[in-house]
């Protein structure tokens, strides 16, 4: 079974789409361990995957920001953001971070975040003076947090795969999520105090809003406030399922749409249709990865690792850093989802083993497979940035990326430290 692993392993590096590499090695597995006639289980585990009811939140929650992003509706935040903001020295360092942590609660996309950021926030940046590199460093580090703060598709995907709650997960990340939009905005703060050449003049920003048009700006954001609470105020509250909570911030998205002049019969079909696109090629790709976890355990191969783990008697925390520093490395190079679903299966059986809590490893798990979005060479949400603004050079890119990198691996470190970052919000269900 190790050879298969490796085998996948090299067909994702080699750039073979994740569903066929997948299908491939399921297809060759079944043959060989169970013979012609199982062929039969690879249907029934494609149907039964694609068909549980907790992935209806997938597709609900990619149609809710495909709605808001492509309605234009995002214009909005990003002027009530700018007056609030204010006059601030490195104002739009802030205006980058908080702005990326919104539109991430609000889509779930790091790509998606990152191209639109790139095309709306960062040419201001440039234009009024502002370090390119700590600039783009500030879009990657918050599109960076789209799958950590709810609602996150990566999210269910994960609670899936691992057989953990998914409304548990999604609330998991809330905390952490705001630790590191927190930690972003802090080191642009004091690099431009320590410099105060990265940023110009304080003179750069509008006067201070009179209260009464600040008033106005909190009212316009109040549709899109209503569509994250509801979203995960419904789940906290143990009224609704996540799919139920998808649901509603549809529906709060095609409201507010309707609000700002922007719902077009169009723009619905259009959401729709990305929307279907997506959700299949995920539905895919997670159906072929659990008929793969089932066949590590018909083969015996799970069985064989955890005992090996047993056998080693490493102090649990010591297995976890090679078990986090195994996925770090593996989405330097290949597709963080292609890894995430992997890694899930073999270490699966592990936790009980090593003592951990589900909620709290699987949340170290998702942060550490979403920071391989922005880490050179092949983070996704870089590429998206480089596709929005192809002035940009790579080398821009990578450099701007690292310190964020950084900043992500020490908020991994705080989460790994104190558990109850991850598990209060949970415990609150």
């Amino acid at each position: 079974m190790s050879g298969a692993l490796a085998l996948l392993l090299v067909l994702f590096g080699a750039g073979v789409p994740v569903f066929l590499a997948f299908l491939a090695i399921n297809t060759a597995g079944v043959a060989v361990f169970l013979g012609p006639q199982a062929f039969g289980m690879v249907a029934n585990s494609l149907f039964t995957t694609a068909s549980t009811p907790s992935l209806t939140a997938i597709a609900l929650f990619v149609l809710m920001g495909e709605i808001l992003f492509r309605s234009g509706t995002s214009e909005v935040l990003f002027e009530a953001v700018d007056r609030f903001v204010g006059r601030l020295a490195g104002r739009q360092f802030v205006l980058a971070g908080v702005l990326s942590a919104v539109f991430g609660a609000l889509s779930g996309s790091n790509m998606a975040v990152s191209a639109m950021m790139a095309k709306s926030v960062f040419p201001g940046m440039e234009q009024r003076g502002y370090d390119r590199r700590l600039s783009i460093g500030m879009i990657l580090g918050g599109a960076s947090l789209a799958p950590v703060i709810p609602p996150s598709v990566l999210v269910i995907i994960i609670a899936t795969l691992a057989q953990v709650s998914v409304a548990g997960l999604l609330v998991a990340g809330v905390v952490p999520g705001l630790l590191l939009a927190t930690m972003f905005i802090g080191y642009a703060l004091i690099r431009v105090r320590l410099n105060p050449s990265l940023a110009p003049k304080v003179a750069d920003g509008p006067q201070t809003a009179p209260v009464r048009s600040l008033g106005m700006e909190v009212v316009r954001c109040l549709p899109f406030t209503l569509i994250i609470l509801s979203v995960m105020g419904l789940i906290l509250a143990g009224v609704a399922t996540p799919s139920e909570s998808a649901a509603t911030g549809v529906i709060g998205a095609i409201i507010t749409a309707a609000i700002f002049g922007k719902l077009r019969t169009q723009m619905l079909l259009e959401s729709l249709r990305s929307s279907v696109l997506i959700t299949a090629m995920i539905l895919v790709i997670m159906a072929s990865s659990t008929l793969f976890s089932q066949l590590l355990a018909l083969s015996g191969a799970s069985g064989q690792i955890t005992e090996w783990v047993t056998e080693l008697g490493w102090h649990p925390v010591w297995m976890l850093l090679v078990m986090m520093g195994l996925v770090f490395i593996f989405c330097l190079f290949i597709d963080q989802v292609a890894v995430m679903l992997v890694i899930i299966p073999i270490y699966m059986p592990l936790i009980g083993v090593l003592g951990f809590d589900p909620l709290w490893f699987w949340l170290l798990m998702l942060l550490n497979v979403t920071v391989g979005g922005i880490t050179p060479p092949f983070g996704y949400a870089m590429f998206a940035f480089k596709g929005a603004r192809q002035d940009v050079p790579m080398t821009d890119l990578f450099a701007a990326a690292w310190p964020f990198v950084a900043l992500f691996l020490l908020g991994m470190l705080i989460v790994g430290l104190f558990p109850g970052l991850a598990t209060w919000l949970p415990s609150l269900l």
